[in-house]
């Protein structure tokens, strides 16, 4: 199975000075980083669709695929970090 998220959020650690290890993310947090994308793109249809039929734009679905959008980053540079 050749999951690109996993291996995004796949940290490695050095365990000695020629020894590196590499930790798999929990269940918990791919499930988390998929939610949180799949929101992110249910947002920005419906912002697409709210511009389509009413012409508007709406701050408030903007805000919040920001927000979710800041969540993943978040994750994904936390993981990340050493």
């Amino acid at each position: 199975m050749n999951n690109p998220l996993k291996k995004i959020l796949t940290k490695t650690v050095k365990v000695s000075k020629t020894r590196e290890v590499q930790v798999p993310p929990s269940e918990t947090l791919l499930y988390a980083v998929y939610f949180s994308l799949g929101m992110t793109l249910c947002l920005t249809v419906l912002e697409a669709v709210h511009m389509i039929v009413l012409g508007k734009w709406n701050s408030e679905v903007f805000a919040a695929i920001t927000g979710l959008s800041g969540t993943v980053t978040g994750i994904i540079v936390g993981q990340r970090a050493n």
